[in-house]
């Protein structure tokens, strides 16, 4: 899946450690979202367009489209 995670991150300055402390996951769980080796769970994709002010779909787009 693809995502504008670093982007949003970039934007605001924070390091993959300063946001995955927002969220409540490791650091390596926001690498592997970020370079989609992982798609984030569900409930973890609308926890991070909350924190963005941003809605999921803005955020993440199935690969292809």
């Amino acid at each position: 899946m693809q995502n504008k995670l670093f982007l949003l991150r970039a934007e605001r300055r924070w390091t993959q450690a300063d946001l995955a402390d927002r969220l409540g996951v490791s650091r390596q769980t926001i690498n592997a979202i970020e370079t989609q080796k992982y798609d984030p769970s569900l409930e973890l994709a609308f926890r991070i367009a909350r924190l963005f002010g941003q809605h999921i779909e803005e955020l993440f787009t199935p690969n292809g489209d």
